[in-house]
């Protein structure tokens, strides 16, 4: 197989981005596209392997999650070509690019693994909003709204893991006091 160009070689960009600009946008780019990627097999796993009365609810909202997850990687991967650059591909590489990490092998409680992915979702968040702050500065700002755009969903979802892992509102949600909830009363 005939290598064309290096990996992180740039070749210049049609949008009119100087090269250092490019080259800035690409890291942080390449960083989210690893730590998308690492989200995605996150919640891929827990669709799997969700069990429980709530199966079928965490079964399609996880499901959601990654499909949503891999437009944004898609989106993000498009860019950095866009930018003059290949993206990071293999997988041992997003592993050392992400600043997530996933869980190890094997099957964990639910309720361990949405609140993992909500944690996972705010570091997430956390980054995006630096590389919208850099994108504002360099003036690269097709990458600051794709990135804002995709922010919106990133904190989305973090909430929604929230909700699920808040107190049954059945249970206590009509309660006034919490004299009455301990009385049993409402």
């Amino acid at each position: 197989m005939e290598k064309i160009r290096e990996h992180k070689e740039y070749e210049g960009n049609p949008v009119g981005l100087s090269e250092e600009t490019c080259q800035t946008m690409r890291e942080h780019l390449d960083r989210h596209l690893a730590a998308l990627w690492i989200q995605y097999f996150q919640y891929h796993k827990h669709h799997w392997l969700v069990e429980g009365p709530q199966f079928r609810d965490l079964h399609l909202f996880l499901e959601e999650n990654y499909t949503e997850i891999h437009q944004q990687a898609d989106a993000v991967a498009e860019r950095i070509t866009l930018l003059g650059f290949d993206p990071t591909t293999r997988m041992e590489n997003y592993v050392k690019l992400s600043y997530i990490e996933q869980e190890p092998e094997g099957v964990y409680r639910i309720r361990d693994g949405i609140k993992a992915d909500m944690n996972n979702e705010k570091a997430i968040a956390q980054e995006f909003r630096k590389s919208i702050q850099k994108a504002f500065e360099l003036g690269d700002f097709g990458t600051k709204s794709m990135l804002e755009e995709f922010l919106f969903k990133i904190e989305d979802r973090a909430h929604h893991c929230e909700h699920f892992l808040g107190e049954d509102s059945l249970a206590v949600g009509y309660l006034h006091s919490e004299d009455e909830a301990k009385a049993g009363h409402n």
